[in-house]
């Protein structure tokens, strides 16, 4: 038997036995027998009743001794529907301070792989997560601040956080079978898994960096396994196979189960079926009228299955491989590639015609059944599941190699928290930014250092049997240490044109009331104030050093009411466009001043639009005069003042307007220098050539005149 292997597949519903020689590089068939369970002894492909189970398992391995002698080592394989599937999350803050190592991000993923260890274990109701070995994992998205992305590397935010969904195989699976075989007397000679098995003997290597799905559709689960770059990424199972199908064809044609399945196998194998039912009627079934018979359970098996595939794969694959059994049920290839949107061509059935390195015999079984009890005496020799045993921090840690294990999957399988080995983060500065406060968080903690067998390395690191694996805290993260620029940014230099002349305005920062420099190091409680904006109010001290250019305004009270001047103000135009002094300069505008003049009384009189005088023009001795009379009575501080009499800002005036009297001719000696006390003689007084007194009323144009 040195070239020969027996493998043994036991399933929920019978134990098939095989014995494969090996020719060089390929494998022939030599003897299979196969052997129902005769109670429900395993259920979802775990043992359940070890003595009833090792019992058939006898029966098969007698059944062979038979006519090839002893076996005492087997080969068999942890069925799929066993491993146990969930989801978890892990995430870490950030601060706004982004993630710049890969490192950083598998260690995440790790915490979630843990958290979902820990979540099953408490699923199951059990506090031993150890029980659970992971056998893979996919990562279904990254988050920044609850926000997807593609990844993780360079993104800053407030939290990340890793979802993944990671598959585990319960120790007592392994246990439960190794006790079944030792009560059969065989030894277990090496272990795999149902998908591993299958894809082994189904996908060469070369291919198994494609996106492929393999689904095992049994009786009771269909199995499913996911590859991707070249290892298998994903595992799942749904509790819906082929005795969905079977017992909607019992039902539709009253036939006992067993022969339900027998009709179904035999209508897809001739293309139609000659059965009794329970009443003993005769009926003949095509594949067309059993197709619309079991349509809808088909519908719902290949919805299954798909569901699954895409909560593994987070997308379709590229192509799916259907064995086992329930594979031939009646067009669900072409259902399952409907529902997965690919096409026809792309989701097959593979028999053991497709398993490139066997041997054709007569002894070979037909049919996608025997794809896994083949795989697993081809897998299982070549590719065995070990058990790796290696020192965690002087912790021995005991693991399926079901893949390539690494340093990561020591540090899951040893229980150790990822996340609290990674050093503190720094201390935090709080500061106060134009009046706003900020938080700058502290550098963030180193992560964990890690070595084998002395040798510093990564989490993705192989490891074999035997390492020691050292995992040391990392250092705490310093202090948050920030510059000015690097927390306000470089504040640009404008150009004001003043007066038509350039003026260069460089920002300033200022710490504390103390102007400082760009490169000066924010500390704890800074008060710290940046000139962003530049107004013409801030802009003005710079050309203006003797402060003449006042942007106030002009008011005087008149009888206690407030009067604006806006003569007295300065006039400040930007663009051309008259502005206040609050306006915000931008680069290369154009500023101009207008002084401020000193307000007259007149100027009073034009802002309120009232006359300040009643005026009239008239002719002495042929002489242009015009005569005024004050409206108003205007006063400050108790003195008349007049017209052209300078106002000073907020002067206190009271104005009374006066009544209106004529113009007498006498009026005219104000205006005209003629002292009548030194003339000699008589004289008389003329308006219009008509003799007239000092008090007679002139009016506007007349002509006086004086003689002696």
């Amino acid at each position: 038997m040195d070239d020969r292997i027996f493998a043994l597949d036991i399933g929920t519903r019978s134990v098939t036995g095989i014995i494969l020689e090996k020719e060089e590089t390929k494998f022939k068939v030599i003897d299979y027998y196969t052997k129902e369970h005769t109670e429900r002894s395993m259920r979802d492909g775990q043992i359940h009743n070890v003595v009833a189970v090792s019992d058939i398992i006898r029966e098969v391995k007698e059944k062979l001794e038979h006519t090839h002698g002893s076996l005492h080592k087997v080969c068999v394989a942890a069925a799929g529907r066993a491993l146990k599937t969930t989801q978890a999350t892990s995430t870490i803050e950030l601060n706004q301070q982004p993630i710049v190592e890969e490192e950083t991000i598998k260690h995440l993923e790790l915490s979630a792989v843990q958290a979902a260890q820990i979540k099953l274990a408490q699923e199951e109701q059990t506090e031993d997560y150890h029980n659970y070995y992971c056998v893979g994992y996919s990562i279904l998205h990254y988050q920044i601040d609850e926000e997807r992305i593609g990844s993780l590397i360079d993104q800053s935010g407030e939290k990340a956080s890793v979802e993944i969904i990671a598959t585990f195989l319960p120790k007592i699976v392994v246990e439960s079978l190794l006790a079944a075989l030792g009560r059969a007397a065989l030894e277990m000679d090496a272990l795999t898994l149902e998908p591993i098995a299958a894809i082994h003997v189904l996908v060469p290597e070369s291919m198994r960096r494609l996106n492929v799905a393999l689904v095992d559709i049994g009786a009771g689960t269909s199995d499913i396994a996911i590859t991707n770059a070249g290892t298998v990424a994903a595992y799942g199972m749904v509790p819906v196979a082929g005795d969905e199908i079977t017992e909607a064809i019992s039902d539709a044609y009253l036939l006992d189960f067993p022969l339900a399945e027998q009709t179904k196998r035999d209508i897809v194998n001739d293309g139609e079926a000659m059965v009794a039912d329970i009443l003993g009627f005769e009926t003949t079934i095509t594949y067309d009228a059993l197709v619309g018979e079991i349509r809808s359970k088909v519908e719902y098996l290949a919805s299954k299955v798909a569901e699954e595939i895409l909560l593994l794969n987070a997308n379709p694959p590229k192509a799916v491989m259907l064995v086992g059994g329930g594979s031939l049920t009646p067009e669900i290839t072409k259902i399952l590639a409907d529902k997965l949107r690919l096409p026809e061509n792309r989701v097959a059935v593979r028999g053991i015609d497709a398993i490139q390195n066997l041997v054709s015999s007569e002894a070979l079984p037909k049919g996608p059944d025997f794809v896994t009890p083949i795989g697993i005496a081809i897998a299982a020799k070549q590719n065995p599941v070990h058990y790796v045993t290696v020192n965690v921090n002087k912790q021995k840690v005991r693991m399926f190699e079901m893949k390539q294990l690494t340093v990561g999957d020591a540090l899951i399988q040893a229980g150790l928290d990822i996340q609290k080995m990674y050093g503190r983060p720094g201390s935090a500065v709080m500061v106060t930014v134009n009046g706003k406060e900020i938080t700058i968080p502290g550098q963030f903690g180193q992560a964990p250092q890690l070595s084998v067998n002395g040798i510093k390395t990564t989490v993705e690191q192989s490891i074999l049997n035997n390492d020691n694996v050292e995992v040391e805290k990392g250092e705490d993260g310093s202090p948050a240490l920030i510059t000015l620029e690097e927390l306000i940014g470089d504040l640009p230099s404008k150009v004001i044109y003043f007066n038509n002349q350039p003026i260069k305005r460089y920002a300033n920062y200022f710490v504390n009331g103390k102007k400082q420099v760009k490169a000066y190091v924010v500390k704890d409680r800074d008060n710290i104030i940046f000139e962003n904006e530049t107004t013409v109010k801030d802009f003005l001290p710079y050309v203006d050093k003797e402060g003449s250019l006042q942007i106030n305004s002009f008011s005087v009270y008149v009888n206690d009411e407030e009067v604006k001047l806006p003569i007295g103000e300065t006039r400040i135009f930007v663009n051309n466009n008259q502005a206040n002094d609050d306006k915000v300069l931008h680069n290369n505008d154009q500023l101009t001043i207008e002084p401020a003049s000193t307000p007259l009384v007149s100027d009073l009189f034009t802002v309120l639009g009232k006359k300040a005088v009643n005026t009239i023009a008239v002719y002495f001795n042929g002489q242009y005069i015009e005569l005024e009379q004050s409206c108003y009575s205007i006063k400050r501080d108790g003195e008349t003042v007049r017209q052209e009499t300078e106002l000073n800002n907020l002067d206190y005036l009271s104005m009374k307007a006066k009544e209106v009297e004529p113009f007498i001719f006498q009026d005219i000696f104000r205006y005209i220098d003629i002292d009548i006390s030194k003339v000699s003689g008589d004289f008389k007084l003329y308006i219009n050539d008509m003799p007239a007194s000092f008090d007679a009323e002139i009016q506007h144009g007349d002509q006086l005149r004086i003689t002696w």
